[in-house]
């Protein structure tokens, strides 16, 4: 499996395709069986990082609030984030 900063690196690229106000999780930027190979030890450090490179304020995403579950919802702003 793709180390883990590749994965980062994958899902940040994927934002590129996604509308203004468009809210989504992490796991939506990957199909669903990728996703699924992904050791949960890796996704939740995924997950982590994700939140990181946003928090660092250099892209147009922001952390809006978690789900039931506890995963992370993000939401694109003004424009397309990278």
């Amino acid at each position: 499996m793709n180390d883990v900063n590749e994965l980062l690196n994958e899902a940040i690229k994927e934002t590129a395709n996604l509308k203004e106000e468009e809210i989504f999780l992490v796991k939506e930027l990957f199909k669903g069986y990728e996703w699924n190979r992904i050791p949960r030890s890796e996704r939740i450090l995924l997950g982590t990082l994700f939140l990181h490179h946003i928090n660092k304020g250099t892209t147009s995403i922001k952390a809006i609030q978690k789900t039931t579950s506890g995963q992370q919802k993000y939401q694109i702003t003004k424009s397309k984030g990278v």
